[in-house]
């Protein structure tokens, strides 16, 4: 039984200079899209190069970031459940920025021993992959 879908969105670009208060409102912004109760936030900023780890605590689960602006990349991930959407809420956050390259990956939560046990990539221009194994996955 799936109980959740649980998206990993990997940004090159300006998502990674992002600064605390901005990235803690596209997550709000993103939560808000997916139909998801914010319970908490928490942000932490690293010394050197300037990266933030953040976290917002939902109700039906999470949405964090990691940024390495000395690389321009930023990574989000997003797990909802219950009636929520995470895809809206990956949305959000993939448009802020639309000349940046973003990929999101979808894997749904939850799973029996038996069941397909593939994920789904996702890219913004709606193109997708589907794959009933790891090693079989690609991009369209």
């Amino acid at each position: 039984m799936i109980v959740g879908q649980h998206l990993l969105i990997e940004c090159r670009g300006q998502h990674s200079k992002l600064q605390s208060d901005d990235l803690n409102t596209l997550m709000n912004d993103a939560a808000n899209a997916g139909r998801a109760n914010v319970l908490a936030s928490h942000f932490h900023e690293f010394g050197g190069h300037g990266g933030i780890t953040g976290v917002l605590l939902l109700a039906e689960s999470h949405i964090t970031v990691h940024t390495w602006p000395e690389i321009h990349y930023a990574a989000f991930d997003i797990f909802m459940c219950g009636h929520s959407q995470a895809e809206k809420a990956a949305i959000v956050i993939a448009n802020l920025f639309p000349e940046d390259d973003v990929c999101i990956k979808s894997i749904d939560r939850g799973l029996s021993v038996g069941e397909n046990s593939g994920y789904t990539l996702l890219v913004p221009s709606g193109k997708l992959a589907q794959s009933e194994n790891r090693e079989s996955a690609a991009f369209i």
